[in-house]
């Protein structure tokens, strides 16, 4: 499913100085330079859009070359994903957001692992309440559909 027809598979991709994830008070992830990604995934999504998505946010070029123009991909920096059901986050019918766009769990869980292993991520726990920190870098933030 394209983004022109509704839900497809987000990724809200921040570049980071640092960034880690915790769970009732214990670091569970933490990376230093790099990318932090808030995924969010769809019904419709499928093991395609995952592997595109990590694709697309590791060739990402939002780092600064030496001309100090963002040109320069992730290369040996880090990412941190965080599983992100909010990115289906619906107001248009009013101030509670309804989240009915958003993949269940038992079908999302899989796709995010997926995501993850081909991003080469670190992460966070699958729905989990979770406290993430960042440290913005720039601030540069790219929202990526698949």
């Amino acid at each position: 499913m394209s983004s022109d027809e509704g839900d497809a598979m987000r990724a809200l991709v921040q570049r980071v100085s640092r960034a880690r994830v915790r769970v009732e008070g214990v670091e569970v992830a933490a990376i230093g330079p790099g990318l932090l990604v808030l995924l969010g995934i769809a019904h419709d999504d499928g093991p395609a859009q995952a592997s595109r998505l990590a694709e697309r946010v590791r060739a990402l070029r939002v780092f600064a070359d030496e001309d100090g123009r963002m040109n320069e991909p992730l290369g040996d920096r880090e990412i941190l994903c965080v599983s992100q059901f909010t990115l289906y986050g619906d107001t248009a019918k009013g101030n509670r957001p309804s989240y009915v766009a958003a993949a269940r769990p038992e079908h999302a869980e899989p796709l995010y692992e997926r995501f993850c292993a081909q991003a080469g991520a670190q992460k966070g726990v699958f729905g989990a309440h979770m406290d993430v920190e960042l440290v913005g870098d720039g601030p540069v933030t790219v929202l990526l559909e698949a």
